[in-house]
């Protein structure tokens, strides 16, 4: 079975929904979930994404605020919980008190996107560690097979596949990119590989799942949350869509 994660932004669409949206989620049959953490610079996110995180910096949420919001429900979670953001609010917090945090709320893994890989290596790799934490590179259909494996060398947990050199919810994503999925498939690596970006609908997920492990959904699910009043419905709905 081919793992589905759901990404969404906290302190959307309210800000205490967080912990309604995570049970939701993992209810609903994905395998883990994603949470982004509101940043007021998300340069690699598209509109929808960009527009989740004004909205939920103007609702009031903030590391401190999301953390007290996992702990409190970490024992109802049985499936993972990755963080997702940025690293300057992340140094801003102290790189290891943000570490320490994440292991006593649950969350068992990062993905920071714009922190370089030598400087993991070189700073951040061993307190990972120590506090038992995974963490994701992403790679794209640029990066050599050198690389891939480099960065796959260096993640723990999964390695995040983007579908398509874009930022996310880009309508233009090549979601089936059949020469880089064939790729990865094809090169020796540690990880289990989730492909992202623009995926929308179960054929979508079908497609970019032929060849790896399992996929990614941000945007779609985002949107459901800033613009369905109904979002509890419609949510538990999209999930089963993809799943069944």
């Amino acid at each position: 079975m081919k793992k589905l994660n759901i990404y969404f932004t906290a302190g959307i669409p309210q800000l205490d929904n967080t912990a309604e949206i995570i049970k939701l989620i993992q209810d609903s049959g994905a395998d883990m979930i994603e949470i982004g953490m509101p940043y007021s610079d998300p340069v690699a996110d598209g509109p929808v994404i960009q527009k989740a995180h004004e909205q939920a910096l103007r609702n009031g949420m903030t590391i401190e605020k999301l953390f007290s919001q996992l702990k409190a429900i970490k024992n109802e979670i049985r499936i993972p919980i990755i963080l997702m953001g940025y690293i300057n609010p992340v140094l801003s917090f102290g790189f290891e008190k943000f570490c320490i945090a994440c292991s006593e709320s649950g969350v068992s893994g990062l993905i920071l996107p714009d922190l370089p890989p030598i400087e993991f290596e070189k700073n951040y790799q061993h307190i990972l560690k120590q506090y038992h934490l995974n963490f994701t590179f992403l790679v794209t259909p640029e990066t050599s097979d050198e690389r891939i494996q480099y960065l796959d060398s260096l993640s723990s947990g999964f390695l995040y596949a983007v579908s398509s050199s874009s930022t996310t919810g880009n309508e233009n994503a090549v979601v089936k990119n059949e020469n880089y999925l064939s790729r990865l498939a094809a090169l020796p690596l540690n990880n289990p590989v989730m492909i992202g970006f623009g995926i929308k609908s179960k054929e979508d997920f079908e497609n970019v799942t032929e060849k790896a492990d399992g996929g990614i959904i941000g945007t779609a699910f985002v949107n459901i949350l800033l613009q369905d009043k109904d979002w509890k419905k419609t949510a538990i709905d999209f999930i089963h869509s993809i799943k069944e």
